[in-house]
């Protein structure tokens, strides 16, 4: 079910950020996408996001990004193992997304890639 974990960075300025990580990873972003008021870059096992300090504390909640290959299936397991859904389901340029606070208070967002954004990414 999971497809690829993210480790959130967070930056004030993207374009600053990048040219480090890509040397470190010896790659360029699978990704780079505005939303709302931030900009996000895939990069290797990290999800930059960058933008303002106040609008990227309303995603700071979370402390990863799981990508999945059914959001339903995920959701249905994480309400088994009795997980919240903190918010609800919407979607982005990527897919669907939402976000889920495990018993333990652990928060990640999930997220269901669009197929061309998972042949892209995955090439699956």
């Amino acid at each position: 079910m999971i497809l690829k974990t993210y480790a959130r960075l967070w930056a004030d300025d993207l374009s600053t950020t990048l040219p480090l990580l890509e040397r470190l990873t010896g790659t360029r972003p699978d990704l780079h996408f505005a939303f709302d008021e931030i900009e996000l870059a895939a990069i290797g096992d990290f999800l930059v996001i960058a933008g303002p300090a106040e609008a990227r504390a309303r995603y700071a909640h979370a402390t990863a990004t799981v990508i999945v290959s059914d959001l339903d299936q995920a959701r249905a397991a994480l309400g088994e193992a009795g997980a919240e859904i903190a918010t609800e389901e919407a979607t982005s340029a990527t897919g669907r997304f939402l976000y889920a606070r495990h018993r333990g208070g652990a928060e990640a967002e999930y997220v269901e890639w669009k197929p061309e954004v998972r042949r892209q990414v995955l090439g699956a």
